[in-house]
């Protein structure tokens, strides 16, 4: 009798639990659609930025947090997206229509790095993905098409049922709904039969392998879902840019993807969100102490990896 009133009380306090996530979640979505009716265009750009980092973050989340792979080049994708979009737009192409050929595009960069690596592990995955990424970014220089180390200007602005997107506030809801659109996708992966084996895979490739699961054709899986949501998120990028380099897509950006996860906790949807709008917040809300604030959010950072090496919203095990 006593074990039947603890298991109800348990269930109680889940259910409430749930009530209230469910509740926080609700208030934080309604204050993200009503804030371009209280802020201003700094405000909304540096939140538009932040969706924009989340839809990036979600996507390297599947490479690093699901499949527990290494990818230090994950700014190719995102500049393959942008890039194949920009000369499609050049060329005449509706940018609507752009979109699926910047993800195809996107995934078949994926294949290109993933298929002859991915046997490696640890350290040397890490070498070949960083080698990729500048490899992307040097041929982007080099090429005609591209615009060479002037890269593409001039294009266009995207349209929906005759209104051009050309305010802030019209890129802002327009990355709102792609970063809802990436929850759910990372979501259902992440419940997936395909998202159990990657798991396991990232728990121990050899017992995995064991069970009778292909490690090498669910990591490349991996990247190439992973370089899908670079591909998006590049396409959208070109548009809002308006003008795309090379210099956009260095080593730099990719460590900044890559921290955004592990320091929200790798696996976690949660954790990536809160990883990516914590870096892009942070150096913007103390940006009135100039470049102290970059000391200041390196401390930081030394400081969460510290005392919370398992990020700010680990995925529980078990």
């Amino acid at each position: 009798m006593g074990n039947s009133v603890g298991l109800l009380d348990h269930f109680r306090r889940i259910l409430s639990a749930r009530k209230t996530q469910g509740a926080a979640l609700a208030v934080l979505i309604i204050m993200v659609i009503l804030l371009p009716l209280v802020a201003d265009n700094y405000i909304e750009e540096v939140a538009t930025n932040t969706l924009f980092y989340i839809v990036l973050a979600l996507g390297l989340n599947i490479v690093v947090g699901y499949a527990g792979l290494v990818d230090l080049g994950y700014a190719a994708f995102f500049a393959v997206g942008a890039y194949t979009t920009g000369i499609l737009m050049k060329f005449g192409l509706n940018f609507w229509l752009t979109i699926p050929v910047a993800v195809l595009f996107s995934v078949i960069a994926g294949i290109i790095i993933g298929g002859p690596t991915l046997r490696l592990r640890s350290d040397y995955l890490a070498i070949v993905t960083l080698g990729f990424g500048e490899i992307t970014r040097i041929t982007a220089r080099n090429l005609k098409i591209t615009g060479g180390a002037s890269g593409l200007v001039g294009i266009q602005r995207p349209s929906i049922f005759g209104h051009i997107l050309n305010q802030i506030t019209d890129f802002y809801y327009l990355f709102f709904v792609l970063v809802v659109l990436a929850v759910i996708v990372a979501i259902r992966l992440h419940n997936s039969r395909l998202g159990r084996a990657w798991q396991y895979i990232r728990e121990d490739e050899d017992a995995a392998e064991a069970m009778g699961i292909d490690p090498v054709k669910l990591k490349l899986y991996a990247y190439m879902l992973g370089a899908a949501f670079g591909g998006v998120a590049g396409a959208f990028f070109a548009v809002k840019m308006t003008a795309i380099s090379p210099e956009t897509f260095a080593f730099t950006q990719s460590a900044m993807i890559l921290l955004a996860v592990i320091l929200g906790g790798m696996g976690k949807i949660p954790g990536a969100i809160m990883g990516a709008a914590f870096l892009v917040l942070f150096p913007e809300v103390f940006r009135g102490i100039g470049q102290m604030r970059m000391l200041f959010f390196g401390v930081l950072l030394v400081i969460i990896m510290v005392f919370r090496p398992q990020g700010l919203w680990p995925a529980r095990k078990g």
